[in-house]
């Protein structure tokens, strides 16, 4: 999926982005080596030691930095400073992802490319009957314990709208979850004797990833949720870098 995230960017070689939501560096250390200089923010300051430690390991201090930060502030970058901005499936653990957005907006180059690559869901009238109850009470459970308010409130097509609502331009949503599809049968391969133990005693709830693991996949299969790419531009000429929480066109 990194390769598929760096098309979308489309960004020649020595571009600066911004990576929202590092983690341990990964995928900024893949797109450095592709050429991009590349800026990583994480909330978990063991992720940030652990991605400096891999940076200088592999002799990419010159093109990426990485630092402990919250993308609802990015007061340390500067108004239309940027090439790019991308998340990979950390958007959803935003508290506000209105004024995640504002602040993408405001930190990009006009002409600025924005990638964000996650998960979505349908909408409670869009549930089929049959569905069984424990998914649905799985689902609220991931949410809830993993930490995801604003992925609890992507419903199909939400993402694409507060992107325009934002003064994004030429806004592209591709839907990707028959590319995930594989992986997510393996994880629920993985997960799923594992979730029998932590059901049977009621322990969904400190075992997140695995009830999602297992769960994911089924709702998967139903078409309760799925995974896509949305890829917007800064308007070329625009240099408005209001902090309104929600821009106005």
């Amino acid at each position: 999926m990194e390769d598929h995230l760096y098309n979308t960017l489309d960004l020649p070689k020595g571009s600066e982005v911004l990576d929202a939501g590092c983690g341990v560096g990964h995928v900024a250390m893949y797109f450095a080596r592709k050429g991009l200089r590349v800026r990583g923010i994480d909330l978990v300051e063991n992720h940030i030691l652990w991605a400096e430690r891999d940076i200088k390991a592999q002799g990419l201090d010159s093109q990426v930095s990485v630092r402990v930060g919250d993308y609802h502030h990015l007061d340390h970058i500067s108004d239309t400073s940027l090439d790019g901005v991308f998340t990979m499936e950390t958007f959803v653990h935003a508290n506000d992802g209105r004024k995640v957005l504002n602040e993408f907006f405001r930190v990009l180059k006009p002409g600025g490319t924005l990638a964000l690559y996650e998960y979505w869901h349908v909408s409670d009238q869009e549930i089929p009957s049959d569905v069984p109850k424990h998914i649905l009470e799985s689902a609220k459970r991931v949410n809830k314990y993993g930490a995801m308010p604003t992925g609890e409130l992507l419903t199909k097509g939400v993402l694409r709208n507060w992107l325009k609502e934002q003064g994004f331009v030429d806004v592209e949503e591709t839907d990707l979850s028959e590319n995930i599809a594989p992986m997510s049968f393996f994880f629920y391969l993985l997960g799923y004797i594992p979730f029998l133990i932590i059901s049977f005693f009621g322990l969904q709830q400190y075992f997140v990833n695995t009830e999602a693991g297992v769960q994911g996949y089924r709702g998967l299969k139903r078409g309760l949720w799925g995974y896509a790419s949305y890829k917007a531009k800064k308007p070329l000429g625009d240099t408005n870098t209001s902090d309104t929480g929600l821009r106005r066109r």
